[in-house]
């Protein structure tokens, strides 16, 4: 039994997130939920987001036991970058990059 949940065009790069998807990738989610809830990281925030929404799929589509399921897969891919202009002396100008991610986390039963 497989539970998948997304959050397309996450604002945080996709190298800050994969720092935290690394911390958590085949933890179970009691003990994934708790490391992501004490790290300082932005991207946390938006990894647990999806880590919750999973474990609502898995519990409400498939009935499973939350106590059971482990994080099986979790993918921090880039997503399109918006490119933006600031004004810098003398006429020059800088492009800032914002970026943003496509996290994708899978659960699953232990067994």
């Amino acid at each position: 039994m497989e539970a998948l949940a997304k959050h397309l065009y996450a604002r945080s790069s996709a190298q800050k997130a994969r720092l935290v998807a690394d911390q958590v990738r085949g933890l179970p989610v009691e003990k994934a939920l708790e490391l992501l809830s004490y790290s300082p990281k932005k991207a946390a925030v938006l990894i647990k987001k999806v880590v919750d929404s999973a474990i609502a799929n898995a519990e409400h589509n498939e009935g499973a036991d939350i106590d059971e399921l482990v994080i099986t897969k979790i993918c921090v891919d880039e997503g399109p970058t918006m490119k933006r202009i600031m004004p810098r002396a003398k006429g020059r100008a800088d492009r800032i990059m914002k970026r943003s991610c496509h996290i994708t986390v899978v659960v699953s039963d232990r067994g």
